[in-house]
């Protein structure tokens, strides 16, 4: 059933009616900021990733705004969609995408980019981190190091690190087996990144790990930024993601593990990237997957 012909039901509030668009972008206020980050051109692999942030925000409409699990209705968070940034690729995209999430990590409790590919983690932390990259700490949920040289999707940890983030407080979780190379795995271990690889998620619990890695990133109470990039799951539940591999970790492990970050307050920003809305699965698995992490985004923010 596409979207469109979804039936209106007053006792069954969408997701995609709760993400307001605001009259006016600059001077909106609320709880929850969504922006999109349309990259995708230093992308390693071929992408669509900059049709993404529109898909993402029409699959909204699949979901309601109840969480079971908490007893937890949604509607109380003041979600509002800044839209995208226009030309996010480049030094002069790059900074207007650190300009925009700057300006509304000033409004907004937490702030929401949505990609995208990979390389919008370091404009999006630039920008909320400003001259204080030193004094935050990141998570990334991913099945590689993005270590790499040069600019593209596979490097804005490493540019990050360069930048002035301490490895030290960057914790790595579900990094894959034969998706990273020894010479990048070194380059982790120099900068002293804690990395969690794939297969600790089997056998510890993803509560335990959040922790773990929270403790480390906001260590002292610094603020922290989340990237989640979608091809760390099972390539049968994100065939949307040009990256991603058999053996990843379940759709259901991402969403608890934005839900436990988002609902810590040394969390300022978070992502959502390397799904490639244009190379999905006909029933739009791996879109929905991200509709579904926004709302558990928003999940966490309402629990702090």
């Amino acid at each position: 059933m596409a979207e469109s012909s979804t039936p209106h039901d007053p006792h069954w509030p969408r997701a995609s009616e709760w993400l307001a668009a605001p009259d006016d972008p600059r001077t909106a206020e609320g709880d929850l900021a969504l922006l999109g980050v349309p990259a995708h051109e230093t992308s390693i692999s071929l992408t669509g990733a900059h049709a993404t942030p529109a898909a993402v925000r029409t699959a909204l409409a699949r979901y309601s705004l109840f969480a079971a699990s908490e007893d937890l209705d949604l509607s109380a968070v003041r979600a509002i969609d800044l839209g995208d940034v226009e030309g996010p690729d480049g030094p002069d995209g790059e900074a207007r995408v650190a300009a925009a999430v700057a300006a509304a990590a000033a409004r907004f409790r937490l702030v929401l980019g949505i990609g995208g590919d990979n390389s919008i983690t370091y404009s999006l932390m630039r920008g909320l981190a400003g001259d204080a990259l030193a004094e935050w700490g990141l998570i990334t949920v991913d099945a590689h190091h993005d270590l790499r040289d040069g600019v593209s999707n596979g490097s804005p940890i490493r540019r990050l690190v360069e930048a002035g983030l301490p490895g030290a407080h960057i914790v790595q979780i579900g990094v894959a087996d034969f998706a990273n190379s020894a010479v990048y795995a070194k380059r982790a271990r120099e900068y002293g990144i804690t990395v969690i690889p794939r297969g600790e998620l089997r056998t510890r619990p993803v509560t335990e790990i959040a922790a773990h890695a929270l403790e480390i990133a906001g260590l002292g109470g610094r603020p922290v930024f989340v990237d989640l990039d979608v091809d760390v799951c099972d390539r049968a539940v994100v065939p949307g993601c040009p990256a991603s591999a058999p053996g990843g970790i379940s759709a259901d492990e991402l969403r608890q593990l934005a839900r436990l970050f988002a609902r810590d307050p040394r969390v300022r920003g978070l992502d959502i990237t390397e799904v490639d809305a244009t190379a999905d699965a006909a029933d739009g698995r791996t879109v929905r997957l991200a509709a579904l992490i926004v709302l558990e985004v928003a999940a966490g923010l309402a629990l702090r």
